[in-house]
């Protein structure tokens, strides 16, 4: 008989999460934390979403997506959750470039970038703080029509080595494009220029682990392998859940699902408007990714100079079409070593991170999809040997993952490794206008993409949740007192 996630549940709960990527799991402790009775449901057998980790025999652990976000984490960590994680944030002070128009290492912040424009690049210092300056001011309320192109064009037309320098670790970070609304750029790109890329010492199975002891000190009800189906409405609001086939009522919804999944499958489009569900409709989903994750022998080491991140190139200029292309010429590195875990074995590790299209791994037969994967092992080996000679006599453990792979995992849609583009944030904010006490927090736009976006987005949502239920509380209260 299979075992019931869901047993002992309370009847009925002020709020229910579906998901617990970082904005599910940040929204159930805040708003347990307010005195919200929280259920946070999971449909994997781990927390964390696209935050997440696996082992393999001789105690290596890959991380999924640790590497990198940038320093408004602490502040968010230690106000949303404990100083014992936020005090775990540390600094990748070793970001590398190597492409056909340059090589160099940076900080990757805005000191060491202005240095490097003018020095390197022979750009016009009063056109690099312009830009800065620039890029530091948008806000959500800018105009949306500008394109990141179009940003770079204005500050270094013909420029294309600067535009590769300012782009590619943004299109790593979070999917970007230059077809993208600038503001998206500037926002993202001008919080890792106020002091660099940080990561978290102890990996992302600590982190978790320390975010679920605190979930349970707040209050929250955590439950895995819990398949959220349906949310159901009652006179048009929200409620109850529909989980592994069991009804459990509830004041409020967050969804950290996927956008259109919420919209679409789990309440359905005829609860909505008809000009909502076009604007749904339209929101693109952003792209997927593959990634290959090599583990070195137990005794091999990778010298730390090596870098921390490495934006590695082949292709001649920066091409959107190109980061996507199967015929991959553009890979991210993320290096691991062993005081990235400074209290597991030492071991090091590469993490090999390509964007991809979904179309291109969802139909091939078995054979022809081991193939692929076996190709980009190899290829990415190929690769690799430039950085870690004679990489292939020092591995332990090769391994890939493809679109198919995160959407088996995380249920995202097409397997989108950053949610939807820039439109999916305006539709997400607007479903509790059409659903009273429905609420989603998933990754939407990429601003709000990454792991700083997720969490701040989770806090955003959860005020407005405690602040739905006060008012639905207060009018319950009047009504009772006019019977």
């Amino acid at each position: 008989m299979p075992k019931d996630f869901l047993k002992d549940t309370q009847d009925e709960y002020d709020v229910v999460v579906i998901g617990s990527g970082l904005a599910g799991l940040t929204a159930a402790n805040t708003l347990a934390r307010q005195g919200r009775s929280v259920l946070l449901c999971e449909q994997h057998y781990k927390l964390g979403g696209m935050a997440t980790w696996f082992k393999r025999p001789g105690g290596h652990i890959f991380d999924i997506s640790l590497h990198g976000f940038p320093i408004g984490m602490i502040k968010s960590c230690k106000r949303y959750w404990t100083r014992e994680i936020a005090d775990s944030i540390v600094q990748l002070k070793n970001i590398r470039f190597d492409n056909p128009m340059f090589s160099l290492s940076t900080t990757f912040n805005r000191e060491d970038f202005t240095q490097l424009l003018i020095k390197e690049f022979n750009v016009p210092e009063a056109t690099v703080k312009e830009f800065f300056d620039t890029a530091r001011g948008m806000n959500f309320y800018d105009d949306q029509g500008m394109t990141t192109k179009q940003l770079f064009d204005k500050f270094f037309p013909g420029r294309e080595d600067v535009v590769r320098l300012l782009m590619e670790p943004i299109t790593y970070a979070n999917g970007s494009t230059l077809e993208d609304p600038a503001i998206s750029y500037g926002i993202v790109f001008s919080n890792f220029m106020s002091k660099g890329v940080f990561t978290f010492q102890g990996g992302t199975d600590r982190l978790i682990q320390l975010m679920h002891e605190d979930l349970k000190k707040s209050g929250v009800d955590v439950r895995i392998n819990v398949d959220v189906e349906k949310i159901n409405l009652e006179n048009g609001r929200v409620r109850s859940i529909v989980a592994n086939g069991k009804t459990i009522k509830c004041k409020s919804i967050v969804s950290n699902s996927n956008l259109k999944l919420t919209i679409f499958d789990l309440v359905g489009e005829q609860h909505f408007d008809k000009k909502f569900i076009e604007d749904a409709k339209a929101v693109r989903l952003n792209n997927s990714s593959t990634q290959v994750y090599i583990a070195m022998k137990p005794d091999e080491q990778i010298p730390e100079e090596t870098g921390d991140l490495l934006f590695s190139s082949t292709a001649p200029a920066f091409r959107t079409d190109l980061l996507l292309s199967r015929d991959i010429t553009s890979r991210t590195y993320s290096f691991y070593y062993p005081h990235t875990r400074p209290e597991g074995r030492p071991r090091s590790l590469v993490v090999s991170s390509t964007n991809a299209r979904f179309e291109d791994w969802a139909n091939l037969s078995e054979d022809e999809y081991k193939a692929s994967k076996d190709d980009l092992a190899e290829t990415t080996l190929d690769a690799l040997e430039k950085y870690v000679p004679n990489v292939r006599e020092r591995i332990d453990h090769v391994e890939v993952s493809t679109p198919k792979t995160f959407q088996r995992y995380t249920k995202h849609a097409l397997g989108s490794s950053f949610g939807t583009k820039f439109e999916g944030l305006a539709v997400s904010r607007a479903i509790p206008e059409q659903v009273p006490g429905l609420y989603h927090a998933g990754s939407v736009g990429i601003i709000m993409s990454g792991w700083l976006g997720a969490i701040n987005y989770g806090v955003i949502v959860s005020n407005d949740v405690d602040s739905y239920i006060m008012k639905s509380s207060a009018g319950s209260q009047l009504a009772d007192s006019t019977k």
